[in-house]
C-alpha cells in the first residue's frame, strides 16, 4: 500500500503527501536533466559528497570500433573526480527494471570503456552546450572549480582505468535488483554499481522527492575506501620510479629528455593524479592563457594536445594544427592521420629512442613555443 510524508506548514497544519506514480518515463528523466542533486551525492559519499555535470541525456554508445551507435544511455554525468557516471532511468512498472536493465547496463558500461574516444564525451558536453548557448570550460569551472584541460585529462585516467559509476534510477528499487547490486558492487573494483530510488510524493501543489540508495554496503565502501579520496599528484620522482619499472632503460631515457626539456623550456610542469597512470604535461603561459604542449605518459607514450591547441590562439587555426601535424610526421614511423587535428593521438616513446628522431621532435616544439610567443 503506498505510504504518505507530513509536513507541517507555515499556518502549523499538518500535510500528508501522499505517495504518486510519476506518469512517464520520460517525465522522470526529465526530473533529473533539471536537477541533477537528485542523484543524491551525500548517499552516495557522505565523506565527500559528490557533484554532478550532466553531460547529456540519450548518449549514444557504439558496439564496435568506429561503428554507429548500438545503445542510447539515458543519461551521462560527471562528478568533481572526472568518474563517468551512467544512468539508467526505469518506472517500476516497466518489468525490464527486475533483472533485464543489470545486463543492459553492463553492456553499455564495457562499451563505452573500450569505444567512447575522451574526444567524444567532450564533443558530446560541447554540442549541449551550443543547444543551450552556455560556454563548455565556463560550464566546469563553475561546476567543480578546476582548469578545463586538467580536468579532462582525469575523466581519460578515469575512463582507461574503468573506473566509472553505474546506476539504476526508479521510483522502486525490486528485491532482485537490489541484491544484484549490493552483491556486485562488493565485487567490482574500481567501477561502481548502485541503485537509487526516488519516491515521488505530492498534494495540493506541493512535490516532495525522497531518495534511497542502494549498493552501498559497509563490504562495499571498505573495499573502495579509496575509490573517491582525493589522490595526490604524481611527482617526478614517483612517475620514473614506476616508468622505470615496467619500461626499458631506452625509453626511461626518452622520458627524462623530455622532462629535461621541459625544466628548460616551460613556466611549469604539471603532474597528474591518476590512480595507476602518471604523467606529466609542459605548461606555458602567455598573456594570461596557459598553453599545454603535450602529456607524457608512464604508458611509455606521449600524446599530442591537438584538441587544446584548437581552442587557443594561434592553434586555433586549422592551417597551423596541419602544419604542427606534417611537423610531427617526419619523425621516423609517425604517420598521425589529418582527422586527428581535433583529437589527443599518441606517439610512442619506441618512434623517439633515436636521438635524431626526438630531436626532431624538440624542434617542432621549439617552433610551437614561437607561435604562442606571438600571439
Amino acid at each position: 500500500m503506498p505510504t504518505g510524508i507530513f509536513l507541517i506548514n507555515e499556518k502549523n497544519e499538518l500535510v500528508e503527501l501522499e505517495e504518486t506514480d510519476f506518469q512517464s518515463e520520460d517525465i522522470f528523466q526529465e526530473l533529473l536533466e533539471n536537477y541533477p542533486n537528485l542523484l543524491s551525492g551525500k548517499l552516495i559519499n557522505p565523506e565527500e559528497p559528490r557533484s554532478w555535470l550532466l553531460v547529456d541525456r540519450e548518449v549514444g554508445v557504439p558496439g564496435e570500433e568506429d561503428g554507429g551507435n548500438r545503445w542510447s544511455l539515458d543519461h551521462l554525468f560527471l562528478d568533481q573526480d572526472g568518474i563517468p557516471t551512467l544512468v539508467e532511468v526505469k518506472r517500476s512498472s516497466d518489468t525490464r527494471i527486475r533483472r533485464e536493465v543489470v545486463g543492459q547496463m553492463f553492456d553499455y558500461a564495457a562499451n563505452a570503456i573500450t569505444y567512447w574516444p575522451i574526444e567524444q564525451i567532450i564533443s558530446i558536453l560541447e554540442t549541449r552546450c551550443e543547444n543551450t548557448n552556455e560556454d563548455p570550460e565556463q560550464l566546469i569551472r563553475n561546476a567543480f572549480d578546476t582548469d578545463y584541460e586538467t580536468y579532462w585529462d582525469q575523466v581519460k585516467t578515469n575512463l582507461t582505468a574503468g573506473k566509472i559509476r553505474m546506476i539504476f534510477l526508479a521510483d522502486e528499487i525490486p528485491i532482485e535488483l537490489k541484491r544484484i547490486v549490493e552483491f556486485v558492487n562488493e565485487q567490482m573494483d574500481p567501477a561502481t554499481v548502485l541503485a537509487l530510488e526516488i519516491k515521488q510524493y505530492k498534494s495540493d501543489g506541493l512535490q516532495t522527492l525522497v531518495p534511497s540508495i542502494y549498493g552501498n554496503t559497509s563490504e562495499a565502501q571498505k573495499r573502495k575506501s579509496s575509490s573517491y579520496s582525493r589522490r595526490d599528484n604524481w611527482t617526478k620522482e614517483r612517475f620514473f620510479k614506476v616508468l622505470s619499472e615496467d619500461a626499458p632503460e631506452k625509453e626511461v631515457q626518452v622520458a627524462r629528455k623530455l622532462f629535461n626539456w621541459a625544466q628548460q623550456k616551460a613556466d611549469n610542469i604539471w603532474f597528474g593524479k591518476g590512480k595507476t597512470r602518471g604523467s606529466f604535461v609542459p605548461q606555458f603561459f602567455r598573456n594570461d592563457i596557459k598553453h599545454q604542449a603535450f602529456a607524457v605518459w608512464t604508458s611509455s607514450e606521449v600524446e599530442i594536445y591537438f584538441q587544446w591547441y584548437a581552442n587557443k590562439q594561434p592553434f586555433n587555426s586549422k592551417d597551423l594544427r596541419l602544419e604542427l601535424l606534417k611537423k610531427l610526421n617526419k619523425i621516423t614511423d609517425v604517420n598521425i592521420p589529418e582527422s586527428n587535428i581535433t583529437k589527443r593521438p599518441t606517439i610512442p616513446f619506441t618512434n623517439l629512442t633515436d636521438d635524431e628522431n626526438l630531436n626532431h621532435f624538440f624542434t617542432v616544439y621549439e617552433w610551437y613555443i614561437s607561435k604562442i610567443e606571438n600571439v
